[in-house]
C-alpha cells in the first residue's frame, strides 16, 4: 500500500475483517489441503487439480496481503447520524435531481457500492458534494451531460 488512509465505516471494517478471517482461518487451509492431496497424485506437470489449487492459493495469498495492507491503514468514519453543516465522509445526503430526491451515503472508496447508494468521496459526485451545505447546487459531468444536484439535507 502507499500509506494512503483507507476510510471505512464500522460496518465496512467489520466486513473486511470477516473476509480476512475467513481467508486466513478457512479458505487458505482448505486450499493448502487440496494442494497437498493433489501433490500426492503423482505427475504434477499433467495434474489439473494441482495447478488449479496452486492458482487459487496464489489468489488467496494475494487477497490476504491486500486485506492486511488495507486493515493497517483504516480510519473509521461515522456512518450517518452525525450533525454537520457540510457534507463529509459518512454523511447521508439527500439531493434533488430534477424533480426527484435521491439519498446517498458518502463513504471511502473501498466501501463504495452504487447499488446501495454508497458513493466514494473520490467519485465525481462525492468530490463535488464534500464540503457543500444544504441549499448548495453542484454540477457533475456525466456521460449523459452535466447533472445538477441540489443538496436538500445532510445527516
Amino acid at each position: 500500500m502507499n500509506n494512503k488512509k483507507i476510510y471505512l465505516t464500522k460496518k465496512g471494517l467489520e466486513d473486511l475483517q470477516k473476509e480476512y478471517d475467513d481467508m486466513v482461518q478457512k479458505r487458505r487451509p482448505e486450499v493448502v489441503e487440496r494442494l497437498s492431496a493433489a501433490r500426492e497424485m503423482g505427475d504434477l506437470s499433467e495434474n489439473a487439480e494441482y495447478t488449479a489449487a496452486r492458482e487459487e492459493l496464489s489468489f488467496i495469498d494475494g487477497r490476504i496481503e491486500e486485506l492486511e495492507g488495507i486493515l493497517k491503514e483504516v480510519e473509521i468514519i461515522s456512518d450517518g447520524n452525525h450533525k454537520t453543516q457540510a457534507v463529509d465522509l459518512g454523511s447521508l445526503v439527500v439531493v434533488k435531481i430534477g424533480e426527484k430526491n435521491e439519498t446517498f451515503t458518502v463513504v471511502g472508496e473501498w466501501e463504495a457500492d452504487p447499488i446501495e447508494k454508497k458513493i466514494s468521496h473520490e467519485s465525481p459526485l462525492g468530490k463535488a458534494l464534500i464540503g457543500k451545505a444544504v441549499g448548495d447546487e453542484v454540477h457533475v459531468e456525466a456521460p449523459a451531460g452535466t447533472m445538477t444536484y441540489k443538496i436538500v439535507s445532510i445527516n
